[in-house]
């Protein structure tokens, strides 16, 4: 797959990528972890992560600390977690305002399956247009039935569906939930494909487990929040994960290392 300067960023020289996302506050407000940016940027790239997936602002504000890690930001939310319904969102950012941040790519949502499936994908259709114009790649977090969708739209199927419909629109890379037979999901796909992380885990093993099967079958990555942010140790935490994305260590060897 052709890639740009840009793009490239996101991923190590192996081809994968440990992207740790941050743009939770944009609807969550100051999540637990999330206090302070400015640390926890320093820890995590520390920790070996690869690029960081943040907001407008966050970009802004602590650019000095993003400087040299490849930087997504957010271009969708309008709504926060005070809303008592949740509909297809809203493109808050500009493709001029991304730029201005130096970001490699922006990230949009897209529900299918959802009652606001068509309007998420025109908000992500209008900004893989707007972004490819200028060269900024777009991750389309493809999430069949949207975050509160049930048990049928967490499968594998559901979610090659999905994945499918991201990279036929022009995504760049896709950002979607794992399920077992993950394989439906990289073999269909033309672009790299990277799992997210999800609510916060109470067992680190059930995490990691799930991100080696994923890389076995065929994702490059994962793009991971709370999992990484709210763990005890978020640099430790990094380098477990960076462990399997990178270097192909097995959970036994990942959790020791979250350990050391």
């Amino acid at each position: 797959m052709a890639r740009n300067r840009r793009l490239e960023n996101l991923f190590a020289k192996d081809g994968r990528a440990l992207i740790v996302a941050m743009d939770h506050s944009l609807t969550m407000g100051p999540l637990k972890g999330l206090e302070h940016p400015s640390e926890l940027i320093r820890q995590v790239i520390a920790g070996g992560a690869d690029a960081i997936l943040t907001s407008y602002g966050t970009a802004r504000q602590f650019a000095h600390e993003l400087a040299h890690v490849g930087l997504i930001v957010r271009a969708d939310g309008g709504a926060t977690s005070m809303a008592k319904t949740f509909g297809a969102g809203a493109l808050v950012l500009g493709i001029e305002q991304a730029l201005r941040v130096d970001a490699d790519a922006v990230a949009v949502c897209a529900f299918p399956g959802a009652e606001h499936e068509e309007a998420s994908l025109k908000h992500l259709a209008a900004m893989i247009d707007a972004a490819h114009q200028w060269n900024v790649g777009v991750m389309a977090e493809m999430v069949p039935g949207g975050f509160a969708g049930g048990a049928e739209f967490r499968t594998a199927e559901s979610i090659a569906l999905g994945a499918r419909v991201g990279a036929e629109m022009g995504a760049d890379l896709i950002k979607c939930p794992y399920a077992p037979d993950f394989e439906r999901v990289t073999q269909t796909c033309a672009v790299p494909v990277v799992i997210l992380g999800g609510a916060k885990r109470g067992g680190e093993e059930a995490m990691l487990a799930e991100i080696k099967r994923a890389l076995d079958q065929g994702a490059v990555g994962v793009a991971i929040g709370r999992n990484i942010w709210q763990a005890a140790d978020p640099q430790a935490m990094t380098r477990a994960v960076a462990a399997i994305v990178h270097a192909g260590a097995d959970v036994e060897t990942a959790l020791k290392i979250l350990k050391t």
